[in-house]
């Protein structure tokens, strides 16, 4: 599982077979059941997660007391709430488990260690730290672009393995609609 991350890192850097067996090093694998919490509303958030198999969501829970989802996050996707995690203070979102998966956990001391040892992967984390800000980018763009039926087919047309894998009532919960109106949706675009 452990190549999973060298393959990642090695798209961006270059870096040894020997330097990857130590920069392993600052990282724990942790098994995940379906549905378990990683963080949780209130706690400090203490660890930066790697996919490694599985899916993983971030959301909070709105005034009405509703589940908003606000990001995913499949093999070779990184995770965390980065403002909870950079300043060490408590979390306003819970990261879930959306199915049975494997992770890879960095302690904020651990990555800031590995950045003194490895200063290649400042740059790695860079690339990652660009991908994710683009993406959020965009979903920033086409929720005030886009109408919501437009957003979810435009998520189908770019990601059609990610609609078929996540379960439709957290499909909608991302893109801010009810289960019921996605259903309608994809009634509609069937006829």
């Amino acid at each position: 599982m452990s190549e999973i991350l060298k393959n990642h890192i090695n798209k961006f850097v270059k870096i040894s077979e020997e330097e990857f067996e130590e920069i392993l090093k600052f990282f724990t694998v942790r098994p995940v059941s379906k549905k378990e919490n990683l963080l949780q509303e209130g706690q400090v958030c203490k660890h930066h997660y790697f996919v490694l198999k599985g899916l993983l969501r971030k959301f909070y829970i709105n005034e009405k007391g509703i589940e908003q989802t606000t990001e995913f996050a499949i093999e070779t996707w990184w995770m965390t709430d980065n403002i909870a995690y950079e300043h060490r203070q408590p979390t306003e979102f819970y990261i879930q488990s959306v199915e049975k998966s494997e992770i890879l956990c960095i302690t904020q001391d651990n990555q800031e260690r590995l950045l003194c040892n490895f200063p290649v992967m400042e740059r790695y984390f860079r690339f990652v730290y660009q991908r994710a800000y683009a993406a959020a980018q965009m979903r920033v763009k086409y929720l005030f672009s886009l109408s919501k039926e437009e957003f979810y087919f435009e998520l189908l047309r770019k990601h059609p393995e990610f609609v078929q894998r996540v379960p439709q009532y957290l499909i909608a919960s991302f893109l801010g609609f009810t289960p019921e109106y996605l259903s309608e949706i994809r009634k509609r675009s069937v006829s």
